[in-house]
């Protein structure tokens, strides 16, 4: 959901943001991503020992989490000291692409989509589209679509990006069963740097990660794959299947994604990764944001009440941890101090988080 469907796309943000009290609460996956024993070369196969020593990641679920997908989707992980490595496993009986330049809307053709916050401000994120073709679309995204003003960078390439797509079947052929495709990429840890001489790899950290298959129903006309269309001539829609469920059909919601660890254990040894209770303080603190998000449209003004919004202390762990909000001119800010870390959390009223 792209800005070229922008209009389509905030209407449901809008519905979301209205809901959001209504919606279960959506646990994010946790991965660990171990560093790499050996070079790794992208071609698509994955026949390194280093790949074969590293779980799979679950079963991808359905975007807002209330059904199975048709096909089964699998993510690995892996790190060193220059890129960090995906690679996604994705069955499809018919494997099929038409779209061959770079940069176009990917996601009009069955694709695989990376989407990273290094830092899980949710604002300044990156996204990677990959189709069976291998043609790539990236994107900087300043912030999320739910927020007003541009956002896009999309002129924009990734250097030293690497992609590779291996296809276990035949491309563009529907006169038989495929079983599926493989997705291996490789992205460098500049791309995410903020200065230039910045040391930015993750060693024994967590970023803010998810991932996304776009799948669509077919036709064949003139015998080829197309997108398949209704009886009103639009297409139908298409199917979201992620690592990480959202509640809604966005991804455009960075503090929903999964966690991935990054751990300076090497592929073939084992650790363990808990997702911090900081992290439980800005659940909530987004809760409160989307609160006051649907508050704002209801009334077109914020709140200047928690408890109107809806709370003004917390509980983590036996922990009572009291919330503040400065109301401006412009918005407003929530904060609370961890009992945890000694840190304080801050959301403004555009979502992004700050830690101080």
């Amino acid at each position: 959901m792209k800005y070229i469907v922008k209009l389509t796309f905030v209407f449901s943000v809008f519905t979301s943001l209205i809901a959001c009290a209504q919606l279960k609460e959506n646990l994010p996956r946790t991965h660990i991503a171990y560093k790499a024993t050996e070079e790794i070369s992208i071609d698509g196969f994955a026949n390194e020992d280093a790949w074969q020593n590293v779980p799979w990641s679950e079963n991808f679920i359905d975007i807002e989490g209330v059904k199975n997908p048709l096909y089964r989707t699998n993510v690995k992980m892996l790190w060193d000291e220059h890129f960090y490595y995906i690679l996604a496993k994705i069955e499809e009986p018919h494997v099929w692409a038409n779209l061959k330049q770079r940069d176009t809307i990917i996601f009009y053709n069955n694709d695989f989509e990376v989407f990273i916050d290094p830092d899980g401000d949710s604002h300044n994120y990156f996204e990677i589209e990959v189709n069976a073709l291998n043609t790539v679309w990236e994107l900087f995204v300043a912030k999320p679509y739910r927020e007003s003003g541009e956002q896009i960078l999309n002129d924009w390439n990734i250097t030293g990006l690497k992609t590779a797509v291996h296809v276990d079947g035949t491309l563009n052929n529907p006169n038989d069963t495929d079983k599926g495709w493989t997705v291996e990429i490789a992205i460098p840890w500049k791309t995410f740097r903020k200065t230039y001489f910045e040391n930015n790899v993750p060693r024994d950290k967590f970023w803010r990660v998810n991932f996304s298959r776009v799948n669509w129903d077919y036709d064949l006309v003139n015998g080829k794959y197309d997108r398949k269309k209704g009886e009103n001539e639009k297409y139908l829609p298409e199917y979201n299947w992620v690592w990480s469920s959202m509640g809604v059909i966005n991804m455009h919601e960075p503090e929903k994604w999964g966690y991935v660890y990054f751990s300076t254990k090497k592929a073939g040894e084992k650790d363990t990764f808990s997702i911090p209770d900081d992290e439980k303080i800005k659940w909530k603190l987004f809760e409160l944001y989307r609160n006051q998000k649907a508050y704002y449209y209801k009334n077109k003004k914020f709140s200047t009440s928690l408890d109107e919004v809806g709370f003004s202390n917390i509980t983590i762990k036996n922990s009572n941890i009291k919330l503040i909000m400065d109301n401006h001119s412009t918005g407003f800010n929530i904060s609370a101090k961890s009992p945890f870390t000694g840190k304080t959390i801050i959301i403004k009223e555009d979502g992004k988080l700050l830690v101080k």
